[in-house]
Formats: C-alpha cells, structure tokens, sequence
C-alpha cells in the first residue's frame, strides 16, 4: 500500500501506532455476546497480523473489554503494542456512570489501570464529553495533561462521534491526538473543513474509527446499522450506489472504505472492530487492496464524492 509520509506514527508524539488498530468494543460483548475463545483468537490474530494499537474503553460492557484484553495482552512485550483507553465513565457495580471531574478522572483511570494489569497506558481518550464540555474541560483534561507529565500516560486524546466538539478541544486544550469516529468516511465527510485541517496544522495526530459507519460500508442492506442505529433510507441510498460503483471497478467496499480514510494526510491511522480472528484477517487484507484512480472519479461524477476531498 502506498503510505502517506507520517501514517503510522501518531501526529507530533512520534508514537509508533501502525496505520490498522484493533478496536476492542466487540471485546465487550457489543452487540452480541463473544466467547472468550473467540476474543483470545481475534487478540491474537491481531498480533499475528502485526496490529500494534488495541483500543478499549471502560463503557464496552462495563469494563469487560479492558479486562479481556489485559489478560489477553499479558506477556507481550509492552514494546511491542500501542494500549489506548478512555476517561469519562467509571464502572460501577452495575453499569458505567459519567464522571469528567479531576478526582473521577483519576480514579476511572486507576480502574482500568487494575483491570489492564498495566502501570500507564500509551494514549487515553477522554471518551464522549458530549453533553459534559466544561466540566472535561475543567477536569478530564487537566487530569490527563497532568498524568501525562507523571508518564502515566504518554499521549492525551479525545474520542467522539463528532468533529465539532473536537475541533473546539484541538484549539483549548493541548491534546496529542484525535479518535474520530465516523464522521470521516465514504459516506460522511463532516471532519473535512474544520477538524482535520486543524489537526494538521497543529501536529495533532488523528485516528479514525467507525470508518464502516457500524457496518453500513461493509454490507448495505434494509435494516443495517448505520452509526449504531438502523439506516436511514437517504443513507442506504447512497451507500447502495457506492457499492453499485465499487462491483463496475471489482473494489470490494471494504477496502475502498478502508483506502478512503487513509486518504487524508492528517491521518495517522485507523482503529477497525472485529469479534472473529477472520474479521481481523479480512480488515488486513482489505486494507492492502489497491483502488484505481477511476473509482475515486466515478464517485466524485455521481455526486457520491465531494470535489475537494483529497483521495489516495
């Protein structure tokens, strides 16, 4: 695959990342339930398979995820893998509670400390502030920043399923990186004039997740999930389309969704789900399929692409 120069390496940090991550929600049962013999395979293909990044969070099934990956990871090298988690929700007996304060802060990352079986992860997100900006301003934040100069934490992020929010966090807060989820896309380029651009300028390294929208870009069908939620009609419309471009070119929508994403060079890289040691060989095969430059021509023709959005 023909690389962009800084892919794989996260923005300023110089963190060696990769440009494919594991994202570890599925670990957490999201969705449907899976077993623990699966979750060892799909950990392990990722290794095999040379992912570095595994991404997790105390929201995917109340800490579940985070404890399965830390027995899964146990052994390897720490070297050798990038471990991103995320603040904002701490674990309670029976569900996840939001807590951007300084002191929740401290103590959510404790927690997910204790159930990695690590003592610092690589990158920790503060995870959907949505509805708590000023309060993770005031509190999440300054935690981190503050974690970090103890080298608990070596890289301060922001993970969000939009870019407006991330935008404002890029120009207040010194963070090193972005998770960007869904909103740069085949289907959704809502990152493209604000986010990214500001990204770039500031040496923010950005990761893209959800760039399937839930598996809408994977398969598109009536009923599919588009951004964890059923699609709606005008969505299936143009992804069906897409698809309709991607069988003319023998482009598999996977790998143009995947050749999409790494298009823009404020990316660094991307993190994929998978609950299947085969979804995780497919995401790396689909990654390594080359599309032609007039694929990319007949989306912008159709009006499925915008003019100005840069492509690989």
């Amino acid at each position: 695959m023909n690389r962009t120069a800084g892919q794989g390496v996260l923005g300023r940090t110089g963190l060696e990342v990769g440009r494919l991550g594991l994202g570890c929600a599925p670990l957490g049962n999201l969705y449907e339930p899976v077993s623990e013999q699966d979750a060892a395979d799909t950990v392990r293909a990722a290794l095999t398979g040379g992912m570095r990044q595994f991404d997790t969070a105390p929201r995917y099934g109340n800490g579940v995820s985070e404890a399965r990956l830390g027995r899964l990871l146990a052994g390897v090298p720490r070297s050798q893998v990038v471990v991103a988690t995320k603040v904002g929700y701490r674990v309670t007996d029976s569900s996840v509670e939001p807590d951007f304060s300084y002191d929740g802060t401290m103590r959510c990352l404790e927690q997910s400390l204790a159930r990695l079986g690590l003592d610092r992860v690589d990158i920790a997100h503060v995870h959907d502030p949505d509805d708590h900006e000023q309060e993770a301003l005031a509190g999440a934040f300054r935690a981190l920043v503050d974690l970090r100069e103890q080298g608990v934490v070596s890289a301060v992020g922001a993970g969000m399923n939009q870019s407006e929010m991330l935008e404002r966090i890029v120009d207040r807060v010194d963070v090193d990186c972005v998770l960007l989820a869904g909103r740069y896309t085949l289907l959704d380029q809502g990152a493209l004039t604000g986010l990214l651009p500001a990204c770039k300028a500031r040496g923010v390294g950005v990761i893209l997740g959800g760039v399937y929208n839930s598996g809408l870009l994977a398969d598109p069908h009536p009923g599919a999930r588009y951004d964890y939620r059923t699609v709606p009609p005008g969505r299936l419309a143009a992804a069906l389309a897409i698809q309709e471009i991607c069988a003319r070119h023998g482009v598999p929508m996977k790998a143009a969704a995947l050749r999409f994403a790494f298009g823009h060079p404020a990316v660094s890289a991307l993190v994929v789900g998978a609950r299947t040691a085969q979804e995780v060989r497919d995401n790396l095969a689909m990654a390594e399929i080359a599309v032609p430059s007039e694929f990319w021509a007949e989306l912008r023709a159709a009006g499925l692409l915008p003019q100005e959005v840069p492509t690989p």
